[in-house]
């Protein structure tokens, strides 16, 4: 399942839509920002995945009630709503203190306020883990093996063409590797985050 797939869907739509009107920007800085967000989300929890606590631990948030998908159902809810725990939790554990200098890395490369994209990563993080919490149930992903295809294929291609292989292959060998995702996320590659994510979208 392409993740694309989501955000071309009229559901994708709503979101977008929905999370515009909650931060105060417009569609097409809303769809810039995700754009660049949901590749780093996924190459994110791909690493954490590759141990087995880190995969356990993420099998077991996606299996939660929390992140059962539900959240997909009850968008006006979600968005109405002023709880962002959920949110910043989330983006808390997967990117630590690297979430700051992602933050600005994207709003260098959309023109968006960084303070903005903070607020649309808070809204996005839950939909992404609902939604890939409904991927789970539906294909009755339940161990370490299982869970890593499932975030490997989130966005489509071979490795060679995927836009989380080139996010994540920093070294060119052709493989994700742990000193791959270290040097996305640390951004001591003299390109930055911002520089990279001008290759995958072509800024």
């Amino acid at each position: 399942m392409n993740i694309t797939d989501l955000f071309n869907s009229d559901l994708g739509k709503q979101i977008i839509e929905g999370i515009g009107q909650k931060t105060g920007t417009t569609e097409k800085e809303t769809s810039s920002v995700i754009a660049s967000a949901v590749p780093a989300l996924l190459g994110a929890l791909q690493n954490n995945a590759t141990s087995t606590d880190g995969a356990n631990g993420i099998l077991g948030a996606l299996t939660s009630s929390n992140h059962s998908g539900s959240i997909l159902d009850n968008l006006s809810g979600f968005f109405t709503g002023s709880d962002n725990s959920d949110g910043k939790g989330i983006l808390g554990h997967i990117f630590g203190s690297q979430q700051k200098e992602l933050e600005e890395s994207i709003s260098s490369r959309t023109g968006v306020s960084s303070g903005k994209v903070s607020q649309i990563l808070i809204l996005l993080a839950p939909i992404v883990m609902g939604y890939l919490g409904k991927l789970t149930q539906k294909n009755n992903v339940e161990n370490t093996g299982g869970l890593t295809d499932m975030l490997s294929g989130m966005l489509g291609g071979t490795a060679g063409s995927s836009i989380l292989s080139k996010i994540l292959d920093q070294n060119g060998d052709g493989k994700l590797g742990l000193d791959d995702l270290g040097s996305f996320l640390s951004g001591d590659k003299k390109e930055g985050l911002g520089g990279i994510f001008g290759k995958i979208f072509g800024k």
